[in-house]
């Protein structure tokens, strides 16, 4: 864990979450402290419960004092949760982190996939980021005020309401456009306005629309199944992808496997005012507790989160530190160290410790993604 300053720069959130969380996240915000400090930004840290212990402890996997102290934060980094697993009633409630994204209303989703040199993977060469809209779209549990988009009227028939709005369209079509723009300058729409033509067929004109106001940025769109063909066959001619919910989470997770490993699949939940970062990944039971889970992941989320924290401020010693840890991490992929999903043996903390080496020696280029 990193040291706390008196006079912290950054509050930020610490929940470890369940199976693998307690292992990675501390990794995780070592690395974040230690490039934070090489650029005077110290960081504080608020453990904070959440999971299967805050049930034990708490009563409630997502307890209200956890949210409350959350709002007092700059940001926060949240481990996997196995909601699945846990008791009744709270494995039938809406999950820590969908909690959290709709109390904070964290509406962009962001997922880059990149891959590393030397790590094999299907893509070549590819370094695309998909902008999941997370507040609406297909999924249920998230698209409603109160209660859930999907429902049984008898035990034969289950329904979901899909929720596609211009206001929160344009939202995530500016939050694209904008990373495009200090990107490659390409933005691709994903959608299936051939069938869903009201609700998906929305979604792409208003991107349109809003992709219309950034000169230079190139704009063409997919229907969501060609983009499955297209992702496999030429990843690398892609920049930044936005597209609706479900879609987006099911690109992400094909894209990060074409990249190498969703265990180096980073992604930011990001509002106006907050942003979490959270590891694509899920809680890994079957190895917690060994010592072996691949940190990188959550490392690069948390360099994402100092990277918008940055932004939003003017900071670019907070944007600098996030883009040392996205080199750091390339750099000991590079050289050979590697955690065993990756066919390598580093632990889970050796990982972290090559990381925050490689930092100190200055490692890599400043900056790898914009």
């Amino acid at each position: 864990m990193t040291e706390q300053s008196p006079d912290p720069r950054y509050v930020l959130g610490l929940l470890a979450g369940d199976g693998i969380g307690p292992e990675i996240v501390p990794v995780a915000a070592a690395v974040a402290g230690a490039a934070m400090a090489a650029v005077g930004r110290p960081l504080a840290w608020v453990p904070l419960p959440m999971g299967r212990a805050a049930i034990e402890t708490h009563g409630s996997p997502l307890p209200e004092s956890t949210l409350e102290q959350l709002a007092e934060t700059d940001g926060w980094l949240m481990g996997p949760h196995d909601s699945a697993s846990y008791p009744a009633p709270h494995g039938a409630a809406l999950n820590p982190s969908g909690t959290v994204r709709k109390r904070f209303a964290l509406y962009a989703n962001v997922r880059p996939a990149r891959t590393y040199p030397g790590l094999p993977a299907v893509a070549r060469d590819a370094d695309l980021v998909i902008v999941r809209e997370n507040s609406q779209g297909l999924y249920g549990d998230r698209n409603m005020h109160a209660g859930s988009g999907e429902c049984m009227p008898t035990p034969d028939v289950a329904l979901v309401t899909g929720v596609v709005s211009r206001d929160a369209t344009a939202r995530i079509a500016h939050a694209a456009c904008e990373l495009a723009m200090r990107r490659r300058r390409h933005l691709t729409i994903v959608h299936k306005a051939n069938v869903l033509r009201l609700t998906t067929g929305l979604f792409r004109d208003v991107c349109r629309e809003v992709a219309a106001g950034y000169p230079g940025l190139a704009v063409d769109d997919q229907h969501v199944d060609a983009m499955t063909v297209h992702l496999v066959r030429h990843a690398s001619s892609f920049d930044v992808v936005v597209t609706e919910n479900m879609m987006g989470d099911i690109l992400s997770g094909l894209a990060a496997e074409l990249c190498g490993s969703l265990g180096i699949a980073p992604s930011l939940n990001a509002g106006a005012a907050t942003a979490m970062a959270q590891a694509a990944h899920g809680s890994a039971p079957d190895i917690a507790g060994r010592g072996i889970a691949n940190p990188a992941a959550m490392i690069l989320s948390a360099a994402m989160l100092l990277d918008w924290l940055g932004r939003r401020d003017g900071d670019a010693a907070t944007v600098l530190a996030g883009r040392r840890v996205e080199a750091a991490v390339a750099a000991a992929i590079g050289d050979g160290v590697r955690t065993p999903d990756l066919g390598g043996t580093a632990s889970t903390a050796g990982f972290g410790e090559a990381v925050i080496a490689r930092l100190a020696a200055g490692d890599g280029p400043p900056a790898l993604t914009a």
